[in-house]
């Protein structure tokens, strides 16, 4: 959803199946993703229009960005993110739009849900121990920050990600009385993409063409979620790859290595990245021309999955 008016919608629905099966009204609860740039700007009147059957919001934070990058994908570098790995939840822009979620919530007696970690479990000890590390720092802020429960991407994550919680809420189901009246979060502040640390690089460049070709390649057979290189990556995940290498090939920008992103040097490298994958670059043919198609394109597909389900036809 990215306004008030899908919520009233939303809403009709609902009353409107409780009188055709006959339960009272305010049965249904719904939580709502704040996954969109333009409904962060407008949760107060979110939360209003569902306000008989709303069990609260959820910082919806893949999406997010990915929202984020195709609302102003062509509004030069004020709205240039870096290498996806370094837009982390305390960037400032990520960082108002959580604490205004929590401190709306809050004021309005509605649960604030936090987002979902992408970490998983991993064979490799160091690797793994890394994992469960930096997931607990994750849903410590988060509890911290006021946020009355969250979400993790493998339920081998569940126990750390409610440790975490306990170890702030105590046997409270809640910590709604956290109103959060410190939080004074401007429109600026939502804004402020520019104030993102880090920079574009080929690392990062190829990481999204490999993890954009591989998500495909498994959603193609009919898997939404798919574990990639230790992280769980979904549709919101590729998304925000496929449209960070879009927006770098029409910004021109220019990488760490001094070369500048543009269709040619996406083409050469999709090669290079196809070698390293198990199997012939043969197998990953659909994959391979539904990214460029969602990646490279003149015109920006709204959705990756569009282009990806006349593969499937």
């Amino acid at each position: 959803m990215e306004s008030h008016l899908e919520a009233r919608l939303w809403n009709d629905v609902f009353v409107r199946a409780q009188e055709a099966i006959g339960i009272p009204q305010g049965t249904i609860r719904a939580t709502c993703l704040i996954e969109t740039y333009p409904a962060a700007f407008e949760m107060e009147e979110i939360l209003y229009e569902l306000r008989e059957h709303s069990s609260g919001l959820n910082a919806g934070r893949w999406d997010y960005i990915f929202s984020v990058i195709k609302k102003f994908r062509t509004r030069g570098a004020d709205f240039l993110l870096p290498d996806r790995v370094q837009v982390t939840m305390t960037v400032p822009f990520m960082r108002a739009y959580t604490e205004l979620l929590v401190s709306t919530c809050h004021q309005r007696g509605a649960h604030a849900i936090g987002g979902m970690s992408a970490f998983i479990p991993a064979k490799d000890p160091e690797v793994n121990a890394a994992a469960f590390a930096k997931l607990t720092e994750d849903k410590t802020r988060e509890a911290d920050d006021g946020f009355d429960g969250s979400w993790v991407a493998h339920p081998g994550m569940v126990t750390a990600c409610d440790e975490a919680f306990t170890a702030v809420l105590g046997d409270r189901p809640n910590q709604r009385e956290k109103t959060r009246d410190d939080v004074h979060v401007t429109a600026a502040q939502l804004l402020d993409v520019k104030a993102t640390p880090g920079n574009v690089t080929e690392a990062g460049l190829r990481a999204n063409i490999s993890v954009g070709i591989q998500y495909l390649h498994a959603w193609l057979r009919g898997l939404g979620a798919v574990a990639i290189n230790n992280l769980m990556e979904d549709a919101a995940t590729a998304e925000i790859s496929r449209s960070q290498v879009w927006q770098w090939i029409h910004l021109g920008v220019e990488l760490d290595t001094g070369a500048v992103v543009t269709s040619k040097l996406v083409h050469d490298l999709v090669r290079e990245e196809l070698a390293k994958l198990p199997g012939a670059p043969e197998d990953y043919e659909a994959a391979t021309h539904t990214f460029l198609a969602v990646a490279v394109a003149d015109d920006f597909e709204e959705f990756l999955t569009l282009p990806a389900y006349e593969q499937m036809a």
